[in-house]
C-alpha cells in the first residue's frame, strides 16, 4: 500500500522523466532546447498522474499481461485527452498550436501510436518503476513528506504566475511591451518572462481573435465553470437515479450518496465530467465511436474509483465478484455496455441543451454560484473523508487522538456512518 507521500514522490519523479523526454525529443528534433510544459519548472505533470495511476491500478489485475497493457493504454489516453484539454482552457484569449509534436501523446493519432505510448509506459512500469521504488523506500518518511509538500508549494506558485500571465495578458500585449522600454512592475516582468517562453516552446502561439469586449456568455465552452455544474448537475441525478433503482429494482431503499450531507452521487458527478472532457470530440460522429468511448472509459473510470475508494480509505462499496464477466469484482462487461449506451445518451441528447442552459446563467451571479458550489462541495468532501478514515482507524485505534478525532467520534460514530452507507466494508487497505 502506496503512502501519500510516496504517491506524491512518484508524481514528482516521473513528471521530471517526462519533461526530460520531451525536452530532449524536441532539442533533437528541433535542434533547439526549451521547456515545452505549462510550468516553468521542469515538471510535465501528466506523465506523473498517469503513472501514479498506473503503480495502483496494476497491482490490482493480478499480473495480468493483456489486461494490464490495455489498462495502460486506456489510463494513459484518458490522462493524455484531460491533460490536453486543460492546456488548452488555461487562458480564454490565447489559442494552442493545433499539433504539439509530443513523443509520448496517446490520443488522437490512431491505435498504432496508442499502442506504442502504452508499450513505453509498460516498459516503464516493468523495468524502471522497480528501481525507482526500491530507491524511493530508502528516503526518510519525514523527509519524502517536506519534498514533497514543498514541491507541490512551488508548483501551486509557478502555476498562479502562469494564470496570471495568461489571464492578464495575450500575446499582442507582450509583442508590444517587448518594442517598449522594458521598464516596468514585477508583475508585468514576471508576466513578460512567462511569454517568452511560452512563445519559444510554442511558436504557433497567438491570440485567439478579437479584443475581449462585447457581451459575456457564463460558462462558455467547455471550461472550468461548466464542469463544475455538469458535476453538481450529474452527482444530484446520478444519486436520484441510484436510489430509485435500487428502490423499485432491488426492494430496498438506501442512501447512495457520495458525502455526508445531500444527495450527491461523485462517482455520477466525475463520471459525467470525463465523458464530457474525453469524448466531445466524437459529438459529431457516429453513435457507435460515442458507445465504444464510452464502454472503454467508462468500464475503467468504475474500476478506477473501486480501486481508489479501497486503497485511499480502505473501503468497498460495490462488489460484482458473483456477476458474469465482471473484471476483479470492481467492474463487468454488462456494466460497459450501459456506459457504454449512456455515453451516447449523455453526448447526443443531455449534454447539449444542459450545456445551453448553464450558459443562460446570469455571468456574475453564475460566476459567485460556482464558487460557492465548489467552496461547499469542498467542506462536504474534507469532512467526509475524515469521517471515513476515522471509521476505518476506529477498529484498531478506538481511543482519539487529538480534539478533532473526538468531535469525529461523537458526531459521526459507526453507526452513523453505517446507516449512511450500509453497503460499505471496510478492507485491509491492500486492494486483497
Amino acid at each position: 500500500m502506496y503512502e501519500w507521500y510516496d504517491l506524491g514522490l512518484y508524481l514528482l519523479i516521473y513528471s521530471f522523466l517526462g519533461w526530460v523526454v520531451e525536452a530532449g525529443y524536441y532539442a533533437v528534433t528541433r535542434r533547439q532546447f526549451c521547456n515545452r510544459g505549462i510550468l516553468s519548472l521542469p515538471l510535465m505533470l501528466s506523465y506523473g498522474v498517469t503513472f501514479d495511476l498506473i503503480i495502483l491500478v496494476l497491482p490490482t489485475l493480478g499480473g495480468h499481461p493483456i489486461l494490464s497493457f490495455l489498462a495502460v493504454m486506456i489510463v494513459a489516453a484518458v490522462v493524455e485527452n484531460i491533460a490536453d484539454h486543460f492546456f488548452r482552457r488555461v487562458g480564454p484569449k490565447i489559442q494552442w498550436e493545433k499539433e504539439r509534436n509530443r513523443l509520448l501523446s496517446g490520443t488522437g493519432k490512431g491505435l498504432l501510436d496508442s499502442l506504442l505510448v502504452a508499450g513505453a509506459y509498460y516498459g516503464t512500469y516493468i523495468v524502471v518503476h522497480p528501481i525507482l521504488m526500491a530507491g524511493v523506500l530508502l528516503v526518510p518518511e519525514s523527509i519524502a513528506q517536506i519534498v514533497v509538500l514543498l514541491t507541490l508549494a512551488a508548483i501551486g506558485l509557478d502555476f498562479s504566475a502562469v494564470f496570471y500571465a495568461v489571464r492578464t495578458g495575450d500575446a499582442g500585449r507582450y509583442e508590444q511591451r517587448q518594442k517598449d522600454s522594458g521598464q516596468g512592475k514585477l508583475a508585468a516582468k514576471l508576466s513578460d518572462a512567462i511569454w517568452r517562453r511560452l512563445h519559444k516552446a510554442y511558436p504557433g502561439l497567438r491570440e485567439a481573435g478579437g479584443d475581449g469586449q462585447g457581451d459575456y456568455t457564463f460558462a462558455k465552452g467547455l471550461c472550468w465553470d461548466k464542469l463544475v455544474w455538469v458535476f453538481l448537475i450529474s452527482a444530484l441525478l446520478g444519486d436520484i437515479i441510484e436510489t430509485l433503482w435500487c428502490g423499485l429494482v432491488d426492494g430496498e431503499w438506501m442512501n447512495r450518496s457520495s458525502v455526508l450531507y445531500g444527495p450527491f452521487s461523485f462517482v455520477w458527478g466525475l463520471g459525467a465530467v470525463v465523458l464530457t472532457v474525453t469524448l466531445q470530440r466524437l459529438a459529431e460522429k457516429n453513435d457507435r465511436h460515442v458507445f465504444l468511448g464510452g464502454f472503454i472509459i467508462g468500464g475503467t473510470y468504475e474500476y478506477m474509483c473501486s480501486v481508489f475508494t479501497e486503497l485511499v480509505f480502505g473501503t468497498v462499496f460495490w462488489d460484482y465478484s458473483d456477476m458474469l464477466l465482471n473484471i476483479g469484482g470492481r467492474t463487468n462487461v454488462l456494466f460497459c455496455f450501459f456506459w457504454g449506451v449512456l455515453a451516447v445518451v449523455w453526448v447526443k441528447i443531455i449534454y447539449p441543451p444542459m450545456s445551453k442552459g448553464i450558459e443562460e446563467l446570469p455571468p456574475l451571479a453564475g460566476k459567485v454560484a460556482t464558487w460557492l458550489v465548489v467552496f461547499v462541495m469542498a467542506c462536504n468532501t474534507v469532512l467526509t473523508s475524515a469521517a471515513m478514515f476515522r471509521y476505518s482507524a476506529r477498529s484498531f485505534q478506538p481511543e482519539p487522538a487529538n480534539a478533532f478525532e473526538e468531535f469525529l467520534d461523537r458526531r459521526y460514530d459507526d453507526e452513523r456512518i453505517e446507516e449512511r452507507w450500509p453497503n460499505m466494508i471496510v478492507t485491509d487497505g491492500t486492494g486483497t
